[in-house]
Parts: C-alpha cells; structure tokens; sequence
C-alpha cells in the first residue's frame, strides 16, 4: 500500500511539474509574441518600418524604412564602418558593383548550389521549404499531401542588354563577399597592403526566399555587413577567434543586453566542404534564438576558385620573401537588416509612470535616431519660440535635432520617448529671464537646469561626441 501510495504521489508531483514547465513555457512564448506585436505596431506608428507597397496590398518579403528607421539603420551601418573600418589600421572599405560577370557565381558555387529544398502543397499549390512546415501542415490550407522535395535556385535573375536572351541573363547578387575576393588583387596594387589585412563592405543582396517572414529577419532584399580578413595560413585560427570575441562584443557595447546573444558553433555537417569552422552570434528574438552574424574560417577556397575560372594569378606575394600563397580567410558577415530589427526589440521598454504606461525606446546613444528635441513650452510665445528655434538651429550643427511645438509638453515627452531620443531640451518663460533651459533624459526622465551658452558642450559631453 505504501509503495502503491508512494508511486501515486511521485507521479502526481512529476506531473505537476511537466504541467507547470509547460504553462511557463506557454507563457514566455505569449509574452514573446505580445512583444513582437507592439515592436511591429509601434515600428509603423512612429515611422521605423512600413510595409512595402502597403496601398497596393503589400509586397511579401520587402519593407521600407521610415523617418526614424532610416536614421536608426544608418546609425548602425555607421557605428558598424567606424568599429571595423576607422578604428582599425588592419580594414579597409570596398563598394562593389550588385551586379557582376555571370562567371562569378559559377566559380563561387551559387549557380550550381545556392539553392533551398522546395515541396508544393497537393492542394492550394503553395511552396514552402520542408523545414518551415509545422505539424506536418500547410499554413494556408491545412493540407497535409506535398510534392517530393526539389532543389530551388536562390538567386534572382535579370537581363542586360536590349536582347533578352541566354547570353545577357545576369544575377542580383545573393551576397556581398564575391565582389571582395574579385577585387582582392586590386586592393593589394592600389594600397600595398601586407598582410594580415582585411576589407570591408556594406551593401544590398538578393535572394528569392521561398518563405519570408519574422518581420524583418528574412526578406528578398537586405543589406549585409560583411568582412573578408585575409592571412597567412597559420594565422587563420587565432583570427578566426580574435574575430569571434570582436564581434560579439560590438553588440553588447552598443547596448544589447547580453543575456540575449550568445554564440553557436557549427556542427561539422553544418560546414561547408571548404570551411574550418563557423561561429554564429545569435539573438533571443521573440520568436526564438536565430542568427545575427556568421563569423566563418573559409581557409583559402574563394581566391583559388576565381584564380581557376578567370585564369587570373590571384595569389599574395610576400615583399620580403618572394613567396607566393593563396592566403586564407576569416568572414564575419552580418545582416545590417536583422541588427537593426535586433536593437529595436532589445531597446523596447514599458514602465508605469503616474498610473499611466509609458513606452521608450532605450537606444545606444550612438544608435538613436534622434539624438535631441527641442521644444517650446508655449508655441504661442514668440519669444520663447525664437529662443528654441535658435536652440534647435546651432545644436544641429553637431548632432541630429529636431524641433516641435506640435502638443502639450506631456505629450510631446512620450512621442520622444518612442522614438528614442536622448534629451529633450524644453524652453519656457524662465528661459527668457535666466537664459537656462531644461535638459531631460530619455532614460530617467531626470531634469536639470542649463545655461544656453553650456548647453552644446553639456550634450556632446553626455552623448559621448
């Protein structure tokens, strides 16, 4: 009896605990995907992101930034050039061409392979990647019949030329790198680099996802962040691992909470059969954990492939030895797209303030679209609008500033708040007697009074410039 008491009340206590793992987890993932939702609407009410074509119905797979989003991606590709580009003597900058010889993508692998399994439902002949299908249904119908998989090119194509025929198909490129390793020898003729020494690039790639989706994690059309670090072949491990740390922790410097990112290695059937190893950086998005960047050792397969199709000597010479190598290569390469996406969800923030819900933005300094507001206390003074006009008009020289009179004071604090911006710098009556103003701060709502004639120094010195 004891023994048959002693098994019920074991497994009573084994399910409850199952039961209350699975509650937990069922609510982590309604809060994930409450966040989401604010994230998505507030990213169209103040003007980050909106979906593209909207008036005629939407284009699935492509978005537009706003005012706000604009300025915030262009922040991060900045704070991203300055990290790798300007604050290294090791990087240099490179913009290459979208569109290249057809015989590039032959020679890199994309014409033949860069491809993902494709199935098509037996019923509303949708076509989904195997992967994406859960439960063994269609999103759209419910169906549970698919084709046998079939391998599905990646790249879009388009055609040069007035004929519009096999010969002048060209491709949008799927990626940024091969317009590096083309112009690898360039480089080296026009700088007279040694190595190790790496370039730098940001700019637009094209894949014809067959499912898009998360906002603006997978789309048809982004830009990527991307690095190709060229080294002596003993070099390649202890780079490979340098670049691990350096990336990683650009994300936390400019302020993503770390408890959100983490690495991944690459099992080895994950790897490329040229590749010595891959790191990927990923973010606790609310739709789970999924790449930011791939930090990858390509050892010395790009250069030696393009050197074989284009006939051309693509080998480093060394200057003192004479010795000639193909070197090897460490990529970190990252989605300029899925950082932005993942500093807006880190830096979205609710608090209760008087009863009332208040929602900011706690953007990096760096990354914050707008760095101060000034504004008017009464927009019917003329004297105190002339004043902050004249505020708004010198700041501007050295930092993004914006000017409203468009609401009441309490108002026009919240509508900076969800866009981020650092200070709010408010001018009323005292200001026209005492020539001070007052400084508020995004993060604390804290005041403080300052002289007109401080108040540039005061900023820059706070924002770091």
């Amino acid at each position: 009896m004891r023994r048959w008491a002693g098994g019920i009340f074991r497994n009573y206590k084994i399910k409850k605990l199952v039961l209350e793992c699975a509650f937990d987890r069922i609510t982590v993932l309604m809060v994930q995907a409450d966040l989401m939702e604010k994230v998505v609407a507030l990213a169209k009410r103040r003007g980050f992101i909106f979906q593209s074509s909207e008036i005629y119905g939407g284009l699935n797979g492509a978005w537009d930034y706003g005012p706000m989003g604009a300025e915030l991606k262009r922040n991060v590709k900045n704070a991203w050039w300055q990290a790798n580009v300007h604050f290294r003597d090791d990087v240099m900058g490179l913009d290459a061409s979208i569109l290249m010889h057809p015989t590039t993508w032959k020679a890199s692998g994309h014409t033949d392979n860069f491809a993902d399994m494709l199935v098509e439902c037996k019923k509303c002949n949708k076509r989904l990647r195997p992967d994406h299908i859960k439960n063994g249904k269609c999103p759209q119908c419910g169906n549970t019949t698919f084709s046998e998989p079939r391998a599905f090119n990646l790249m879009l194509k388009t055609s040069l030329g007035a004929m519009e025929d096999s010969s002048s198909v060209v491709y949008l490129r799927p990626e940024t790198a091969q317009g590096i390793f083309v112009n690898f020898v360039n480089v080296i003729d026009a700088t007279h680099r040694k190595l190790p020494f790496g370039i730098a690039q940001i700019g637009k790639s094209f894949r014809n996802e067959i499912t898009p989706g998360n906002f603006t994690f997978r789309t048809r059309e982004f830009e990527q962040m991307e690095i190709e670090y060229f080294c002596r072949p003993e070099q390649a491990l202890s780079k490979y691992e340098e670049w691990i740390q350096a990336r990683f922790s650009w994300y936390t410097d400019l302020g993503i909470k770390k408890e959100n990112l983490k690495l991944r290695i690459h099992d080895k059937d994950e790897l490329a059969h040229y590749a010595a190893g891959c790191t990927d950086v990923e973010y606790n998005f609310p739709f789970g954990w999924s790449e930011l960047e791939g930090i990858a050792n390509r050892g010395d397969y790009d250069l030696k492939q393009h050197a074989q199709f284009s006939g051309k000597d693509l080998q480093y010479q060394d200057p003192v030895t004479l010795e000639k190598f193909f070197p090897h290569v460490i990529e970190p390469s990252g989605g300029c797209d899925r950082g932005t996406l993942a500093f807006l969800v880190d830096a979205y923030h609710e608090e209760t303030v008087n009863d009332t819900l208040r929602v900011v933005m706690k953007f990096h300094p760096k990354l914050a679209p707008i760095k101060v507001a000034v504004l008017p206390l009464l927009k019917k003074n003329e004297g105190i609008v002339a004043l902050a006009k004249k505020i708004k008009s010198e700041l501007q020289k050295d930092m993004v500033c914006v000017y409203d009179d468009s609401a009441a004071i309490g108002k026009l604090y919240r509508r900076q708040d969800e866009v981020g911006t650092v200070f709010c710098v408010t001018v009323d009556v005292q200001s026209l007697e005492d020539k001070q103003v007052t400084v508020r701060f995004r993060d604390t709502m804290l005041q403080e009074r300052v002289p007109v004639e401080r108040l540039l120094g005061y900023l820059k010195e706070k924002l770091n410039q």
